[in-house]
Parts: structure tokens; sequence; C-alpha cells
């Protein structure tokens, strides 16, 4: 995919009515951009970045079901990351210093208003697909409810119209560790490292399941005195991602999860998907802790003429990352039987 930035001059209300001057996006996209292209919005999810074929390999690339040839792909970076769009460790502005823990809380609606200047600016007037998974899917959600008229279709996988408390208070466990960790408060790069690896380790409970720990964690040392094998593992993807990533953006992130509320202004959510008149897919995964398919069934029985499908996996909600196969299928049927208004 290739990497490319766009500024908006000028000031860029947030929801809590705070503001970010000239905000920066970062985005990628694969194939070219013409009259009568299928453009496909990614949203990526949590700690992704937006080139999509870095950590959705087996759905992303030349030759794979979201290729650029039969599609034209847009993946954006969402505000508050650090992936080049404006987040913590860029410079205020207004102090000439990077904003650090002083960043404003950015809300899944802002995130999709500020990638809609995007759309606006790539001069994309339809999106065939718009496709999200977990946070993602917040933003797909969000996207079609906010310009139904120029969306064809939208996928959700693995995830819900509303933050639950079983969300939030994953979110909230995660921000105490780092919170714990008092060289957040120093306002530097590093900040914060140690407590944002626990909160990764708390993280990866909630994105694995119970079946997929055990097959792949398991000691096979009958002998050994202190099993080890899954706490290494914990480990492991905690420094994974404080190589990647910061505690900073790692908390706005989190807050803005907190946000998400498909009904709010628009008379609760079951109004809202009610009205939803976008041809939808929903799919769920049945070893899902975090986003249990009874959310996904939850939409599918509210938003009007849309389908559900359930992915059958061992890895929990990291399966929408991992069962490409699977998820090739249900997509191409889903496509296959719908058509263009």
């Amino acid at each position: 995919m290739k990497e490319e930035h766009i500024r908006f001059p000028g000031t860029f209300r947030l929801e809590t009515g705070e503001v970010l001057e000239d905000i920066e996006i970062t985005y990628h996209t694969l194939g070219t951009l013409t009259a009568g292209s299928k453009v496909v919005w990614i949203c990526h999810a949590l700690t992704a970045n937006s080139n999509a074929k870095d950590w959705w390999e087996g759905m992303v690339g030349d030759d794979r079901f979201f290729n650029g040839q039969d599609y034209f792909l847009v993946c954006a970076n969402v505000p508050g990351s650090c992936y080049g769009t404006t987040g913590p460790l860029s410079v205020n502005p207004q102090t000439g210093k990077p904003y650090f823990g002083n960043f404003p809380h950015v809300t899944v609606r802002d995130m999709v208003a500020a990638h809609n200047k995007l759309r606006e600016y790539l001069g994309i007037d339809r999106i065939y697909a718009v496709i999200g998974s977990s946070i993602g899917g917040f933003q797909a959600i969000e996207y079609a409810m906010s310009i139904p008229d120029r969306i064809e279709h939208l996928v959700l996988i693995a995830t819900n119209c509303r933050v639950t408390p079983w969300g939030t208070a994953f979110n909230e466990a995660q921000r105490m560790s780092i919170f714990a960790d008092k060289t957040y408060f120093d306002n530097v790069p590093e900040g914060g490292l140690e407590g944002m690896k626990a909160a990764r380790a708390t993280a990866l409970l909630s994105y694995r399941s119970y079946d997929g720990y055990n097959q792949t964690q398991y000691e096979e040392n009958d002998d050994v005195i202190f099993a080890d094998k899954a706490a290494s593992y914990e480990r492991y993807q905690g420094k994974k991602l404080a190589d990647r990533f910061n505690a900073y953006s790692y908390v706005i992130m989190t807050k803005a999860i907190d946000s998400h509320n498909a009904g709010r202004f628009r008379g609760g959510v079951d109004r809202a998907l009610a009205a939803l008149n976008v041809k939808t897919l929903l799919i769920g995964i049945d070893s899902d802790i975090l986003f249990p398919t009874a959310e996904l069934k939850f939409m599918h029985d509210r938003i009007p003429n849309s389908q559900y499908a359930e992915l059958s996996s061992v890895f929990g909600h990291d399966g929408f990352l991992l069962e490409s196969k699977q998820l090739s299928e249900i997509m191409q049927n889903f496509f296959d039987n719908t058509h263009s208004r």
C-alpha cells in the first residue's frame, strides 16, 4: 500500500468542544482511483496503523480478497494514534511542544469526521464498502450513519453498536496500569511504557480465548515447577507493543472506545439501527469474549435487511485477524448476493 499524508489547515473541533489545529492525517491506498472504482474504506483497530496490508495480511494485498485490481482501498490512521496522524506526540501549535498527556480526548465520531474530510479531499463521492473490526467497527458504523447515501455496503466484524460496561472495565484496568507508572506524568516519549506493557497483558486476555491460550501456551514439560510459557507470552507481547506504540496514544485510544454509542443524539441504538439504510453484513466470532456473538445478533435484529454470519475460531476476538479463509468466503457470498443500487 502507498503511504500518503495530508494536512488540513485551520481548526478541527472535537465533540467535547476542544480543538485541534492544522490536523494531519496519514493514510494508505492500494489500486488506482477512477470514476468506476469500487472504493473500499478499511477502518483499523486499536493499535493498528493505516497500512492494512501490514496488519491484515491475510485479507489485503495483490493476491488477497481485497486487492488493488478489483478495488481501490483506503485506510487512514485515526487522530490520537501514533502513526502519522495528529496525536499526543505531535507538536501543539499553541505551545511549540508535544501534547503528551495534554492531548484532548477524541471520540469515535471525531475520528470519522476527520476521515470524512480525507474522503472529500480524495474526491470520493461513493464508497462501495466500509469495513471495520473491533474499534474499526465502531468507526465503520458511525461512517455509515453519518453519510448513509454515499455508502453501499457496511461490514461489521467482532464489534458492537455501543461500548459495554465489560469493555469499559477492560479499558479502565489498562489505564490504571499506565497511570500506576509514574513516568507517564513526565511527559516524555518513553513515559508510561512499563505501565503500557502491563495494560497490553490485560488486553490480551480479552483478545484471545480459554481454548486459544491452552492450545498455544500449553506447558509440555510435566516436570516444570512453575508454569511460565503463558507468562512469557504476556511479557513478550507487552514489550512488542512498547517497541511500536506510546502510552499517551494508548490512553487516548482506549478512552475513545468509551465514547462509542451509535444511539447518542439519535434517539437510542434501537432507533439509530432501524434507520440504517445500508446493506449490512455482521460477522461474529463464536469464541469472542470481548464482543460476544450476541452483540452482532442484536444489531442484525435491528438493522433492516442485514445479514449475519459467524466465524468459528479458537482464537477469540483475534479470529478476525487469523481466519482469512472463512472471512473471504463470507464476504464473497455477501457481495455476490447484494446488488448495486
